[in-house]
C-alpha cells in the first residue's frame, strides 16, 4: 500500500477528468456487470514510466466525439480489492499496470497492457484508445 498523500494527485488526476473512483471489489462487480453501452476502466499506478503518459493519454482520449459512456477507474497498490477483482474481467489478459480496458455491455473489447502503454506518447495512447472508441462506443 502506498501512502494516500503519495497517490492523492494521480488518483484525482482522474477523478477530477470524471472517472468514479471504485475502491471495492462489489463496486466492480457491480459496475461492469450492469454496464450496458460502452464501459472504460483503467488500472491507473504510481509507475512514471508507464502511467506518466497514460493518464494524460487517457484524458486526451476522451476530448473526443465518440466516448465511453462511462468512465471508471480502480488504483494498483492501494484499492487492491477492487483492483483484483478487475483484473478477473481482463481474463485472458495478466495483470498489468497500468492497463485500460474497454467494455461493451459488459464484455472486454479492446485492452491496453503496460507494454502497450510504456514507451508510448500520451498521444499516441490517446490515438489508439480514441480508434477503439470509433469502433465500439
Amino acid at each position: 500500500m502506498y501512502p494516500p498523500e503519495l497517490i492523492a494527485p494521480m488518483k484525482e488526476d482522474l477523478v477530477s477528468a470524471g472517472f468514479e473512483s471504485l475502491t471495492s471489489a462489489e463496486q466492480v462487480d457491480q459496475t461492469i456487470n450492469n454496464s450496458t453501452g460502452s464501459l472504460l476502466v483503467v488500472v491507473n499506478s504510481v509507475c512514471g514510466c508507464a502511467a506518466g503518459n497514460m493518464r494524460p493519454g487517457v484524458k486526451l482520449s476522451i476530448q473526443n466525439d465518440v466516448v465511453p459512456a462511462k468512465l471508471v477507474t480502480v488504483f494498483a497498490g492501494v484499492d487492491g480489492e477492487a483492483v483484483a477483482q478487475a483484473r478477473k474481467y481482463f481474463l485472458p489478459y495478466p495483470p498489468s499496470s497500468p492497463s485500460i480496458a474497454l467494455f461493451k455491455d459488459g464484455k472486454l473489447v479492446h485492452f491496453l497492457e503496460r507494454h502497450h502503454i510504456e514507451g508510448g506518447t500520451a498521444q499516441m495512447i490517446a490515438e489508439n484508445l480514441k480508434e477503439a472508441y470509433k469502433a465500439y462506443c
